[in-house]
This record gives structure tokens, sequence and C-alpha cells, in this order.
């Protein structure tokens, strides 16, 4: 993900310079991956990487849906624009699910994360619709599902476990 996001930003795509990013990159993720993932077991990360890669295909089409809401409401002749703030507070554990649920609410249209404090989030909201959306919850648990926090159990997890317990067992 660093070397994407390094090789985003330098525009340089010849094998030199490919390379050294990719190193560097490397080098960069194996001195910092206990800032990232402070109680993350090693075996862990792989899961965790897995989760968010699973994680980026279902918030690029928020992403496409909330597009496709806020063009709707610019393009409306009555503007139907009811901009609020929303505050919720937030189960998540950890600096990094907070940051990546922060993340992922001002990436989608129409909402921009303003302040997030003692797990409180204040969000600006386009919408009714919008601001609707964010007290589902859906993003939250979808990030709580990603970094294995606790208070959230996804039935996969179960299912997970037991497929692991079962190949035990053999």
């Amino acid at each position: 993900m660093l070397f994407a996001f390094w090789a985003l930003l330098s525009g340089k795509f010849d094998a030199f310079h490919l390379t050294l990013g990719g190193i560097c990159s490397i080098i960069a993720g194996y001195l910092f991956h206990d800032l990232l993932f402070v109680n993350v077991r090693v075996g862990d990360i792989r899961t965790v990487a897995f989760r968010f890669i699973r994680y980026v295909p279902w918030l690029l089409k928020q992403i496409f849906l909330a597009n496709l809401h806020v063009a709707s409401l610019v393009l409306n002749p009555k503007m139907p624009i009811d901009p609020r703030i929303v505050t919720f507070k937030t189960k998540l554990e950890t600096d990094i699910s907070n940051v990546t649920l922060g993340n992922s609410i001002t990436l989608t249209p129409g909402t921009i994360t303003m302040d997030i404090k003692d797990g409180v989030f204040y969000v600006h909201a386009l919408s009714q619709k919008v601001a609707d959306d964010l007290n589902a919850g859906e993003m939250e648990d979808r990030v709580a599902h990603i970094f294995m926090e606790a208070d959230h159990l996804y039935v996969q997890d179960v299912l997970d476990a037991a497929r692991i317990y079962e190949r035990l067992r053999v």
C-alpha cells in the first residue's frame, strides 16, 4: 500500500525508480509496522491485509453511489441540500481503525470528518440521507471487522473459526 501511494505521488514508472521505491517501502514498512499495528500479532497482519483488500471494493462502490446522490442533489433545480453536523460515538478501539473510518467517511462524497475526540466523530453531512447512512453504522462495522475489534463479530469470523477447528480435528 505504501509502495502504491509512493508510485502514485512520484509519477516515475521506470524500472529503476519502481525498484528503489519498492525497496524503500519494504524497509519503511518493516521498521514502522509496530506503530500502525500495535496489538496485532504477525499472523494477524495477513488477516488484516486480506480484510482490507476485501474492504476496498465495497468502499469504492459506496463512493460511486455517494457520487450519484451528490450529483442528483446538485442537478435538482430545487437544490434539496440540507447540511448538518452529525456526531456519533464509535465502538472502535484503536487509532488506526478510527483513522481508517474517518478517512473512509471523508472519501465518500457528501461527508467530511471534521474531528474525532475521545471516540466521538464529528462529521459534516450534505443531506439527511447521507446522515442516515452514517448513523446506520455499516462502515464502522466493516472497519471494525478489518482490524478484528472485539465489539464487532461477523458471521464470517465464526465460520472461519469453525473451519480452523475442523482442520485441527483431522
